[in-house]
């Protein structure tokens, strides 16, 4: 209640500050997004989107894209050790012992996630991103299948004629290491930007070092007037190793250990269990302007992944490969009320993969459990149309027609030929609309379906068994909003509330040996408000001692609930959802100094959440405070560099990020680093 009760008393001091300083402020830049297709004011949005832009993810650690993340409303994303990513969009974490489900990820408007639903989002390194956008809620009709939303990475590239060099180099507390060198350059019709990258960590816990050495270029041609080809190219050596989950005792003796042996299994650091992930991904667009009217886009893209994981029980070794390709065309038409745009398209995507598990003997693989080849197939074709009607009423429409297939083939211990499983077709629609009420304040509502299939890691999860009876979850998403800003636009507010009923839900299970598998247990009811405040409390100025000031907060309520969920035979209707807290409030502040000096704070608050289906243990709530400070304006030899450092977990919390949800023998807890600092420099040439 008491985080309420602030954002309440945020919101009116806001809003009688805007009162008094409205009228003598300079009006700022609009705020733009291109969720769909087309570019257009984030004020006028029909669904729930969300911008990290350059600037946003600037003020924030670079080693980890968490504390970004987590500053939008209704995200949640974790780090069980360094390079270990979780991502949750409006809740279930339940199928996700690590890594993403159910949400679609695009890098440069390639799909980051393959065919068979895995994607490494890990291996991206954060000095490599320019911007994010978060699409919350089922997004199915344009991006195919997913049931929780669709994040949207732009690479970082240059905009202007210029040659641009950067330099990064940054260190920090538990062996924090990284480099970071980007050179771009533009000329009138072509740019390139290389971006080249590593970083390391001993980490916190016992056991839990990283390396990841990466490399980017991406490339944009204006080879005439009308079209242009755009490359993205990136290749991602990471490794990190897994400490393993502790129980609540081990947590609370020595939060820092890894998990110790127990009976017949090893521990974590004996059994040497990590992750090894090299990815190489290639991207080509052609964007041709045909005339006035008409605009077609082709881009094709293929990736390979060389994947191991040393677990406690056995040695897996994936190699994965992904070919596919994704077009539209589109018809615009503009008279002076009424303009309209119809994209009609497809996107289709095959990944093959090669599964080898064996007895994990210290690190090393020795007697194989299974071999198996599976491939997967995702095709699906779509139609989008948006109106905007006296540039008040924005109407979208758009469905999608997918079609999911995988077939396996398994060649030991016992030989079994290919098999073939066939999806049914599923009809994904989605409507919504804004209306300006006036000029600043604009209504908004959606209908929308979610649909996800199961993952290759689900249909053929640790245990080793192929799974044909796994079905695919789907919902219906309700949700209606509103978006105010100030005339001058320092002020910002958006309101999102939303249900999303989910049938089908894919949850994980554990076998006594630890190895997991995935079943389809029933379904969830989910009620959500999401709310972000963005004030601009000082404008930017070149006069007073405090340059520009700035604060934003966000404030996630989840009333997330079991609907006819049986664990075993075990009814727990009723219950809050695994892994989700009921409260979030994240509160940053930057200020700006003379000299180009600046303070960054931000505040994190996360209400306890359930560590069982059954409700019956949870993680405790925590307070985070972090800080950032710097100079921009240090000149070295005409050079200009930029220093800076930083702190994590002033408040020094003992907390749990990343927990193993229903896991064997209570080894829940992953514990987060204590305080820690970091410090560094950016040198621009």
């Amino acid at each position: 209640m008491k985080q309420i009760i602030t954002l309440i008393l945020l919101t009116l001091t806001i809003n009688s500050f805007s009162q008094i300083k409205q009228d003598t402020a300079k009006k700022l830049e609009e705020v733009v997004i291109r969720p769909y297709f087309s570019s257009q004011p984030l004020l006028r949005a029909t669904g729930a989107v969300a911008l990290l832009n350059k600037a946003a993810l600037d003020q924030q650690p670079n080693s980890s894209l968490v504390s970004a993340m987590n500053t939008i409303a209704g995200v949640r994303m974790e780090e069980r050790s360094p390079g270990s990513y979780r991502l949750s969009i409006r809740g279930s974490l339940l199928r996700s012992p690590f890594g993403v489900r159910n949400v679609k990820i695009y890098f440069d408007e390639f799909p980051l996630t393959d065919a068979g639903g895995n994607t490494y989002l890990n291996a991206l390194d954060l000095s490599a991103i320019g911007n994010i956008q978060l699409l919350k809620g089922p997004q199915s009709s344009i991006y195919g299948a997913n049931s929780g939303g669709v994040v949207l990475i732009a690479p970082n590239t240059i905009e202007t004629d210029s040659t641009k060099i950067t330099f990064n180099l940054t260190g920090g507390s538990f062996g924090l290491f990284h480099e970071n060198l980007n050179l771009s350059k533009r000329w009138k019709n072509y740019s390139f930007s290389f971006n080249q990258s590593y970083q390391r960590s001993d980490g916190y816990r016992d056991h839990s070092g990283m390396d990841r050495k990466y490399f980017q270029l991406h490339q944009k041609w204006a080879y005439s007037a009308k079209a242009n080809l755009t490359a993205l190219l990136f290749y991602s050596d990471l490794q990190y190793e897994t400490p393993g989950g502790l129980t609540a005792a081990e947590y609370e003796l020595n939060p820092r250990l890894s998990r110790p042996a127990a009976g017949a299994i090893r521990s974590a650091a004996e059994q040497q269990a990590g992750i090894y992930s090299k990815t190489s991904y290639a991207g080509i667009t052609n964007s041709w302007q045909i005339n006035k009217q008409f605009k077609h886009v082709v881009s094709v893209f293929t990736s390979y992944t060389d994947f191991k994981n040393p677990f406690l029980t056995n040695y897996e070794h994936r190699k994965e490969s992904t070919f596919g390709i994704r077009t539209y065309v589109e018809y615009f038409k503009k008279t002076e009320d009424i303009s309209w745009r119809f994209n009609l398209g497809l996107e289709a995507s095959k990944t093959h993969s090669n599964i080898d598990n064996s007895d994990n003997n210290y690190g090393t693989p020795a007697n194989l459990q299974a071999s198996d080849k599976l491939n997967a197939a995702t095709n699906f074709s779509y139609a989008h149309l948006n109106v905007d009607i006296f540039r008040k009423l924005f109407v979208e429409l758009s469905a999608s027609a997918n079609l999911y297939h995988f077939s396996y083939k398994r060649l030991a211990p016992v030989l079994i030929p290919e098999k073939n499983k066939n999806f049914e077709l599923q009809f994904m629609p989605r409507a919504a609309l804004s209306y300006l009420l006036t000029k600043n304040l604009s209504l908004r509502g959606s209908v929308s379906r979610g649909y996800s299939p199961p993952t290759l890691a689900e249909i053929r999860a640790s245990d080793n068994v192929i799974n044909i009876n796994l079905q695919p979850e789907s919902g219906w998403n309700y949700e209606t909003g509103i978006r105010y800003q100030t005339a001058n636009k320092r002020i910002t507010l958006d309101l999102n509330g939303f249900y999303y009923h989910l049938k089908n839900a894919i949850v994980r299970r554990l076998n006594e040996n630890a190895t997991e598998y995935f079943i389809n247990a029933g379904g969830t009811k989910q009620l959500g408000l999401e709310t972000s405040i963005s004030a601009i409390l000082i404008k930017p100025n070149t006069t007073t001692i405090i340059r520009a000031l700035s604060i934003n907060t966000a404030y996630t309520l989840s009333h997330f609930k079991f609907d006819h969920y049986l664990d075993r035979t075990i009814d727990l209707s009723g219950k809050d959802l695994t892994g989700v807290p009921k409260n979030v409030i994240v509160t940053s502040i930057d200020l700006q100094l003379p000299k180009r000096f600046y303070i960054f704070l931000q505040y994190n608050y996360t209400a306890k959440l359930p560590l069982t289906d059954a409700n019956t243990a949870y993680a405790s709530a925590y307070h985070l405070v972090q800080s950032k400070i710097g100079w921009k304006e240090l000149r070295i030899a005409n050079t200009q560099v930029e220093i800076f450092a930083g702190a994590d977990n002033l408040l020094n919390q003992k907390y749990s990020l990343g927990n193993d949800l229903n896991a064997a023998g209570g080894r829940y807890f992953n514990a987060a680093a204590t305080r820690s600092f970091y410090g560094g420099l950016n040198v621009h040439f």
